[in-house]
């Protein structure tokens, strides 16, 4: 297969124009994995706090510390290993992240009190802040154009349902074996994760060229996704782009009104994604739901946000981001009222929780692959590593005030209409975000068309 122009091989095209085949499908898998495991940990302390609130006899307010404390470890991980992995790499950045949340999660099992929990939550979570965006910008680079939408929401809806199934796990661990247990099976399986990734896992191949780094592994990695393609040590390629993966380059080019409204749509659904995911068992169980309707309704809520990321992710496809999000979003603001208004039905629950997780939290990745087509090679995990912290600074005020509304005993009916009016101002974003003209294409300096390879 002849190379561009020049002699240099574009492997964005090779990518684009093959099938996917079994080396792509194993990494996108690994990227899938992973990210189940993410979303199992993340949400498990949601699903065991009526089960600590019973154990230490800890109230609300106590309950809406250690919510906080564990989104604060994500906000770091997030803002910090976005950054490193663009600079570094995401093959070690991802697989770090990995190994070192798998044994925070085994350390949170053996917490001897609340204030030991907490402080395991916090620094466990450092770790589960970084693997949401590299696990993304992976699978974006490894997916052809005419699919990368919807492979990247497919992807992502792993993070959904591996909190679904941690409401599965803690329904049947629980009761036999206390929620410790939920955290033992949390830790050994991404440990075992990060195993297979260590064996299988490729590096992102056009931050290679963009960082100029060794690029002899690619001409096997490019063999296995088209044999036909002509690739050796000898091989020159196409540079995509060679911004430096700094936080400044994501308010240069024409990309600060882009990347503002990203990061205000981050903040406005992480702040309802957090506060449904921690505190929906938790409230039905005090509106005398019981605890199996109570942990179920969670669950429900993470099923719809997986159901949510599949059907949207074939829809914008074809649609486009605007015309999928922005009902989706409205839709969401009314389950959220509803949920905390279920007038004592379950049947209201579960249909109000599932509209909810449909919107917000089969909204979330939608708007993470939003940002991983949007952006240079060399910024894509930068800009949905600090969207997610900048959500999780949402996710952060959501919860310091609804702990706050919920001590001096505001009715849990009006604090979900609360909760809702960031949904609706989510989708007026999304509409204004889609209507802004730059693409990585028009703007992203090429200053070197193309690099050697290098041994």
């Amino acid at each position: 297969m002849a190379a561009p122009s020049g002699g240099a091989l574009d492997i964005t095209a090779v990518v684009d124009r093959s099938p996917i085949g079994s080396f792509q499908r194993l990494t996108l898998a690994l990227c899938g994995l992973v990210l189940i495991i993410d979303g199992f940990d993340v949400q498990a302390i949601g699903y065991v706090a009526p089960a600590i609130v019973a154990e230490w006899q800890v109230g609300k307010g106590a309950l809406s510390v250690l919510f906080t404390v564990s989104v604060a470890g994500a906000i770091l991980g997030s803002l910090l290993l976005g950054i490193l992995a663009d600079r570094w790499g995401r093959r070690p950045v991802l697989i770090g992240s990995t190994l070192f949340f798998g044994l925070g999660m085994l350390s949170t099992a053996w917490a001897r009190s609340f204030e030991e929990l907490q402080w395991i939550r916090l620094i466990t979570n450092i770790g589960l802040g970084g693997v949401m965006a590299n696990a993304m910008a992976l699978a974006g680079e490894y997916s052809p154009a005419r699919w990368r939408v919807t492979l990247m929401m497919l992807i992502s809806c792993g993070y959904t349902f591996g909190a679904a199934i941690g409401g599965l796990v803690a329904a049947v661990l629980i009761p036999s074996f206390g929620w410790r247990s939920v955290f033992v099976f949390g830790g050994i399986a991404p440990l075992v994760i990060a195993a297979a990734m260590l064996v299988w896992l490729p590096e992102s191949m056009q931050l290679i060229i963009a960082r100029g780094w060794s690029t002899q592994r690619i001409a096997g990695w490019l063999k296995r996704i088209d044999p036909a393609v002509e690739a050796g040590p000898a091989t020159r390629y196409h540079r995509p782009d060679v911004t430096k993966g700094r936080l400044a380059d994501l308010f240069r080019d024409g990309r600060a009104p882009m990347t503002l409204i990203l990061f205000a749509i981050c903040f406005m659904n992480l702040l309802d994604l957090t506060f449904l995911s921690n505190w929906v068992p938790t409230v039905l169980r005090g509106m005398d739901f019981s605890q199996t309707h109570a942990v179920l309704a969670g669950t429900t809520l993470q099923i719809g946000g997986t159901i949510g990321t599949v059907v949207m992710g074939i829809l914008i496809d074809r649609l486009g981001f605007a015309r999928v999000l922005v009902p989706c979003f409205l839709a969401a603001a009314i389950g959220i009222v509803l949920l905390g208004n279920p007038m004592g039905s379950i049947a209201i629950v579960f249909a109000a929780a599932f509209v909810a997780g449909f919107g917000i939290i089969g909204g979330q990745p939608a708007v993470n692959a939003f940002a991983g087509t949007r952006y240079p090679t060399t910024l894509r995990a930068t800009v949905i590593g600090w969207g997610l912290g900048i959500g999780r600074l949402g996710a952060l005020s959501g919860l310091m005030g609804s702990g706050a509304l919920m001590a001096q005993q505001w009715p849990i009916g009006l604090i979900f209409v609360l909760v809702a009016i960031p949904a609706l101002i989510s989708a007026i974003l999304t509409a204004v975000i889609v209507g802004i003209k730059w693409t990585p294409e028009s703007t992203a300096p090429d200053l070197a068309a193309t690099v050697p390879a290098r041994n």
